[in-house]
């Protein structure tokens, strides 16, 4: 059930041989992804079991069974903000109710992330997973 987005970085985690590159590919996603605007870094948006800071807001686009799931978020450490990147690509763009169905731990095992992730960073991905298969229920 994965997005074309996150098929399209299994398929360069397959291409890369090296944890060394896949991290470096991780870090340019978070690059790539566009700033969280500051005032939206508050409490209410902070995700909480992450060893780095993370903060993550959620967007919603029509309405019903038909509303897409989207969110943003921000992290002030770049593998981190790249996991976001991961993430976005796996959940942004389907419906609430769709988010639900994700397998994240599957999907992600399929890049290695649950192999060569720190135990915090892992937690942190858990709990970035929590965040957003929380944000889906209540929107």
């Amino acid at each position: 059930m994965a997005s074309p987005a996150f098929e399209e970085i299994a398929e360069t985690f397959d291409f890369l041989d090296d944890w060394e590159d896949r991290y470096r590919h991780v870090i340019e996603l978070g690059k790539a992804m566009p700033a969280l605007d500051e005032a939206l870094r508050v409490p209410a948006t902070k995700v909480e079991g992450c060893a780095s800071q993370v903060w993550l807001v959620p967007r919603l686009t029509g309405e019903g069974p038909a509303a897409r799931f989207d969110f943003e978020g921000e992290s002030d450490a770049m593998i981190v903000r790249g996991l976001i990147a991961v993430l976005h690509a796996l959940y942004a763009g389907l419906s609430a109710q769709d988010v639900l169905k994700v397998d994240a731990t599957a999907e992600l095992s399929r890049l290695g992330l649950d192999r060569h992730l720190s135990a915090q960073r892992s937690n942190g991905v858990r709990a970035m997973v929590e965040r957003i298969r929380l944000l889906a229920a209540n929107a």
